[in-house]
């Protein structure tokens, strides 16, 4: 594999990692994340968990890390009575991978019964995870509520991937390779070094929705669609870096949570509603991204449908739909209500069709991409949009998501921040 790191001037350098290693079968790429680290220029101290050493040896953590590896709570290498208050302090970073979900579960509960748990609670040091589990273990509600809580409180989860796992399976749960790894936490720290500044959007709290929605038909299956939710997510960051309070409700989707962005997950659109209006009090502005499934399973089977035995060629089941709630249109009509944004993915006559949203929700603005175009939209780093208001649009050419983000936020507050006369919460 070929590495895309650049060392020559690393956010890592001189910087202190405490790389967390947990009980995962993916434990057998630490040694290769200990040396692009060294490599980087950071000091490397590996903390393991009991059971973690089933996977990978101290012995080979050592000779890449150049440190003694810890993993006892009664550490006879620790150089204080208390080591993990030693080692807490001394972290300007901690990272676990692989985070398994028992991991995960021991620092949303505030577990301390292992070194690396412990000094987790005693640190105040940035807090990032690569998870690494079977894609059933990723996908339960109980690994989800976990995942949310603790991005609550403020860690950064790194993945994890789409792809093929240890078990033999398919789908989200893999770690993400080290060098990648090495990417994130870099752009962790290039951002978080960053000077604080007050910005266009300081004192305003933003409410963004990104990425798709999941609508269950049994156990196994969904109804969903293509976003990626990475125009969403370009959004919420660029909200951020302009002093807003942001809060990213985002569906299932595989992207790093936006330094500084509170990232609320969810699944099916009932959900999503649910976590809008919730923070929609205060709310200054309300940009509605995600791909909402417009429909759902009238009601969803307990057990996997099967294909029946004696069905031909040309059999066919039926599934019922009703309709979901139209979350943007709910924001529209809340009194007080924030300037309200919603987007439109349209294939054909779009400018109509996107017009005719916008009035027909109350909404101030609409964004409208042409997904039929296969270089932009769903799943492209990629886009072009048109920005329509009552009076008005303006046109943007393909450019990057995160490019776009910036134009597009220019504009609207071009378009309703710039005046004190324009009422915020104005009845429309």
């Amino acid at each position: 594999m070929t590495s895309k790191i650049a060392n020559s001037s690393s956010s890592l350098r001189g910087k202190n990692i405490l790389l967390g290693i947990s009980a995962g079968i993916a434990a057998y790429k630490s040694p290769e994340l200990v040396r692009l680290l060294k490599k980087q220029g950071a000091n490397v101290q590996v903390v393991t968990t009991p059971s973690a050493e089933k996977f990978v040896t101290h012995t080979a953590l050592q000779a890449v890390s150049g440190n003694a590896v810890r993993g006892d709570l009664w550490d006879e290498n620790a150089e204080a009575a208390m080591g993990h208050i030693e080692l807490a302090r001394w972290a300007d970073i901690i990272l676990i991978a692989p985070a398994t979900a028992n991991f995960i579960s021991d620092i949303a509960t505030g577990r301390a019964d292992s070194l690396l748990a412990t000094l987790c609670l005693a640190s105040e040091a940035p807090l990032l995870l690569a998870p690494a589990m079977n894609r059933v273990m990723w996908e339960n509600r109980a690994t989800q509520h976990n995942v949310k809580t603790i991005l609550e409180r403020g860690a950064i989860i790194l993945g994890p991937d789409d792809g093929e796992q240890a078990c033999g399976e398919v789908g989200l749960g893999r770690m993400k390779e080290p060098d990648q790894i090495i990417i994130e936490a870099e752009q962790y720290l290039a951002q978080s070094s960053q000077p604080a500044s007050p910005g266009t959007l300081s004192g305003k709290k933003i409410v963004i929705t990104a990425g798709p929605t999941r609508e269950p038909i049994d156990p196994v299956r969904y109804i969903s669609n293509y976003s990626s939710g990475k125009q969403g997510y370009a959004i919420a960051l660029a909200a951020k870096n302009r002093g807003g309070q942001v809060i990213l409700i985002s569906g299932p989707v595989n992207l790093p949570t936006p330094i500084g962005v509170n990232r609320i997950d969810v699944s099916t659109a009932q959900e999503m509603q649910s976590e809008v209006k919730r923070h929609l009090e205060n709310c200054d502005i309300f940009f509605g991204v995600a791909a909402v499934a417009d429909y759902r399973p009238l009601t969803i089977a307990s057990d996997k449908i099967k294909k029946s035995k004696s069905s031909g060629k040309n059999a066919s089941i039926k599934l019922e739909l009703e309709e979901n709630p139209d979350i943007i249109a709910e924001v529209a009509k809340a009194r007080p209500r924030p300037i309200a944004i919603g987007f439109a993915a349209e294939t054909q006559a779009i400018e109509k069709n996107a017009r005719d949203k916008l009035m027909a929700k109350g909404l101030d603005a609409i964004i409208l991409n042409d997904v039929s175009k296969d270089d932009i939209g769903f799943n492209s780093d990629e886009n072009a949009a048109t920005i329509i208001w009552r009076d008005g649009k303006s046109h943007y050419q393909k450019q990057s998501k995160s490019s776009l983000a910036e134009v597009l936020i220019d504009k609207i507050e071009d378009l309703f921040l710039s005046q004190e006369e324009v009422p915020q919460k104005e009845v429309r």
